[in-house]
């Protein structure tokens, strides 16, 4: 079994239920068990324990195929004498929070999930105390498989763990109450209502173990029961269809806040008292400004395709650094912990996608702790007689933003990919009204003040595709970016440019 194909950067990921045309089963129980076990060795040697010392916690989330490869992972652990905690189900931020939590404290974790993708696929997320594994950790314990030792003659007895989420929901809660403080007591959302969207996935904990508590009504939540078959809409703060059914459910109810959730709840995204949806862009200028409030003049990390607007606002209405990165949510955390090290201040690295992570908190990219920070400045903006909204009102939108994703067709897409920037770097001296950004990190970012707009060519950090970027504040100025690119594009062998045409 090729075992590196299961990689996917800094996760495995594979198909784990027949059911989808084309699509075999590629992660298997066996292949989830043999995992396991070499990330058992792997664990052994980075922590310097023997196996038989070492504490694993085991969740996942709502998918169909999650209990088998639980199990699955569980066995692969116990097989080398490791204990393995059964965790049911989990988020994936609570399952590295099994590594730090008092009375937990895991030497490692694996949870078992797909973040957003379809029924049918599922994966493997891993920690250590130091946080989730990198892309080249993952490619080592994959190496190991299929030449794995016999497993060991003392065989790991696995323990149940069913209060872990418990823990984590209650550490949630205490965040909230010391972040709003004031003369509530135990009840600081009292006359709050705030709707949850789980999305069928596992966050619903949220609205039941940390919202309620504390006084919320959280009666006009929708989708919190667990269902791998996603019925009602894809987990996804970045999908169109859930971004609306959470936005429905505040407008109708007339709620203060809507929050929802992908399956694992290490992203999220909301809806403001108002109807308007925070996701991407919004969403960070939001943390932004929370951050902003506590740390002035600090850094805020993002990836590589947010706004000129998004920057003009961290810039020069928070009077924050902006440092624009590359895409990826552990390539933003990555940086945002290199820049501490250097001694430049940032307390928040964030993606468009709703991936983001804190310094308070592990630099974990966690949604429901982000969330967490949104109830409590929306109670401490209440108590002033303000608003979130008004956070957000010098933060201008573009006017058109178009995202293409043509694709590339060779063999070594990754080397056509470089080639085709290469070839575009050359292309760009013949438009002198291009602008190449002064901070770029990833592909290729022009402004063109022709069009008052801006266009970033990359290639996909593991798919076989080059995302075309384009924003503009004139009308029709997305398309004549998008024209003027094209004339590039036509001529490059191995990429498929047919999504730009038209």
């Amino acid at each position: 079994m090729d075992y590196q194909a299961l990689q996917n950067g800094s996760d495995v990921r594979g198909v784990a239920l027949e059911g989808v045309a084309g699509e075999p089963v590629t992660l298997t129980s066996r292949a989830a068990r043999e995992i396991a076990a070499s990330f058992a060795l792997w664990l052994s040697r980075r922590t310097g324990k023997p196996l038989t010392a070492l504490r694993v916690g085991v969740g996942r989330d709502s998918r169909i195929s999650g209990p088998a490869l639980q199990e699955a992972v569980v066995e692969g652990l116990a097989d080398r004498g490791v204990r393995p905690a059964h965790c049911g189900m989990a988020s994936t931020p609570a399952m590295f929070m099994s590594t730090v939590l008092p009375g937990f404290g895991f030497d490692g974790a694996v949870m078992v999930t797909a973040s957003h993708l379809p029924w049918n696929r599922n994966g493997l997320k891993f920690f250590t105390r130091e946080g989730g594994l990198e892309s080249t950790q993952i490619r080592e314990i994959l190496s190991q498989c299929g030449q794995l030792p016999p497993p060991s003659e003392e065989r790991g007895r696995a323990l149940p763990c069913p209060d872990l989420m418990d823990a984590y929901a209650a550490h949630l809660r205490q965040v909230i109450a010391s972040g709003i403080g004031g003369p509530k007591g135990d009840l600081p959302l009292a006359g709050f209502k705030i709707a949850v969207d789980a999305g069928n996935g596992a966050g619903g904990f949220f609205a039941h173990k940390v919202l309620k508590p504390l006084g919320a009504d959280i009666s006009a939540s929708r989708y919190l029961e667990p269902d791998g078959r996603f019925p009602n809409h894809i987990p996804n703060p970045e999908n169109k269809e859930a971004m609306a059914a959470i936005r429905w459910s505040v407008v109708e109810y007339v709620c203060d806040l809507g929050l929802i959730f992908d399956t694992d709840v290490d992203r999220a995204g909301a809806v403001l008292a108002s109807g308007e949806e925070l996701s991407r862009n919004r969403l960070i200028g939001l943390m932004a400004a929370i951050v902003a409030q506590e740390a002035p003049g600090s850094v805020i990390v993002t990836d590589s395709v947010t706004s000129t607007e998004l920057a003009d606002f961290i810039q020069n209405t928070l009077g924050c650094v902006h440092h624009r990165f590359k895409r990826g949510y552990k390539n933003v955390i990555n940086e945002a912990i290199r820049l501490n090290k250097e001694g430049k201040k940032c307390l928040l690295a964030m993606e468009t996608s709703g991936h983001g992570a804190l310094k308070e908190n592990y630099f974990l990219d966690d949604g429901a702790y982000l969330s967490a920070k949104i109830v409590i400045q929306m109670a401490r903006l209440h108590r002033q007689g303000k608003t979130l909204e008004g956070m957000l009102a010098d933060l201008r939108e573009p006017l058109e933003a178009r995202e293409y994703r043509p694709r590339l067709t060779g063999s070594d897409f990754k080397a056509d990919g470089q080639a085709i920037l290469a070839g575009l770097e050359a292309f760009a001296q013949s438009h002198p009204g291009w602008v190449p950004a002064p901070d770029n990190h990833e592909g290729l970012r022009y402004s063109v003040p022709e069009q008052e707009g801006w266009f970033l060519l990359r290639l996909s950090l593991h798919d076989p595709l080059m995302p075309l970027n384009i924003e503009s504040n004139r009308p029709g100025g997305a398309d004549a970016i998008r024209a003027q690119v094209l004339e590039y594009l036509r001529t490059c062998p191995g990429l498929d440019a047919a999504c730009l045409e038209g």
